[in-house]
């Protein structure tokens, strides 16, 4: 019994221990949700987000670089969430063969976000964000700050911002800590 025993916790250690931080479907809340286009500093852009008829989020929109204008993004709060012992974000998105910006913030009222760059090809994918070389930008610039390395985040983002003018739609199922 004992052996039994201590093969189970043995095997429940060495799983791979996941944290879900969203999992899209047709009943999903989505008041934490807030979109922020370039129309804070004059632009024009226009995006949105609704749960689709698949049940999985869907960030769309037009890009404008009228006014000096060029990017949307999508905005996710909640209350202050763990990292520590994880290593990855893993997204479960289908985008439209764009770029687009995945970003994290540790607090909330930081001004500046630690970035990764994510390159969609029009399939669902599952991508592997490393939490650790995430780097830190405030309005596109990057800051000499060091990479992420916070034991706690409080918002995720999505952005797309590729200097042209574009429609755009990212679908997201599933973005858990690995």
């Amino acid at each position: 019994m004992n052996k039994i025993y201590i093969l189970f916790i043995s095997i429940f250690f060495m799983s791979d221990a996941t944290q879900i931080i969203v999992d899209f479907n047709l009943n999903s809340e989505l008041s934490s949700w807030k979109i922020v286009d370039d129309v804070v500093m004059g632009g024009s852009s226009n995006g949105d987000f609704r749960v689709n008829k698949d049940g999985h989020g869907e960030f769309y929109g037009t890009v404008s670089l009228e006014n000096n204008g060029g990017f949307s993004s999508l905005r996710h709060r909640f209350p202050l969430l763990q990292i520590t012992g994880f290593k990855d974000v893993i997204l479960k998105i289908k985008g439209d063969g764009k770029k687009y910006q995945f970003r994290v913030k540790e607090k909330r009222s930081d001004y500046h976000s630690f970035i990764s760059s994510i390159q969609t090809n029009g399939d669902w994918q599952t991508i592997k964000v490393t939490l650790s070389e995430m780097y830190p930008a405030f309005r596109g610039r990057k800051l000499s700050i060091g990479n992420l390395s916070s034991k706690s985040i409080e918002e995720i983002a999505f952005l797309i911002g590729n200097k042209t003018a574009e429609n755009f739609k990212l679908e997201i199922d599933k973005i858990y800590l690995k």
